[in-house]
């Protein structure tokens, strides 16, 4: 059985193990910077239970501009609560669920979610191999980001309500 839900402080491991799994470590954010984002905006953090496991989740903190610039990560004081864009942090599903619409349902109930909120919108960073993933979902290529977060290339991606 599946479930969505909004994470509760006791899961904060549990999304760490799963950033660690599934990001190299330059990128995956580390339990100290997930406690501290928890702590500034629990309301952005999303998981999804498989039988009662935790086995993925979506992030991220609302910013006032439809951009992710890297201090974002790092500097929790520029979440905007009333700000108009969500932006992802992280999408993460564990390997042995991957390739089976996780990732689909974790992002289409952000988008969900976001709407529901009354944002304008989601901003996203993402490798090449994930563009087409994201048009899929309705957001729109802009081209490569001037991110260098984990010290790799990235690229700009926003869906507009």
């Amino acid at each position: 059985m599946q479930n969505l839900r909004q994470a509760r402080a006791e899961d904060i491991t549990r999304i760490a193990e799963i950033e660690n799994i599934c990001f190299p470590e330059a990128e995956a954010a580390t339990l100290k910077s997930i406690k501290e984002r928890f702590t500034v905006f629990p309301e952005c953090f999303f998981l999804l239970e498989i039988d009662g496991e935790i086995v993925g989740h979506i992030n991220g903190c609302i910013y006032d501009r439809p951009e992710l610039p890297d201090e974002l990560y790092s500097d929790t004081s520029l979440h905007c609560p009333e700000g108009k864009y969500q932006t992802v942090f992280g999408l993460a599903v564990t390997p042995e669920y991957q390739r089976k619409g996780y990732a689909s349902l974790l992002t289409k109930h952000f988008v969900d979610v976001s709407k529901y909120r009354g944002h304008h919108g989601i901003v996203l960073t993402c490798k090449e191999h994930l563009i087409d993933f994201y048009k899929q979902h309705g957001f729109i290529f802009q081209g490569k980001s001037a991110s260098n977060h984990g010290g790799v290339s990235w690229n700009d991606m926003v869906l507009t309500f």
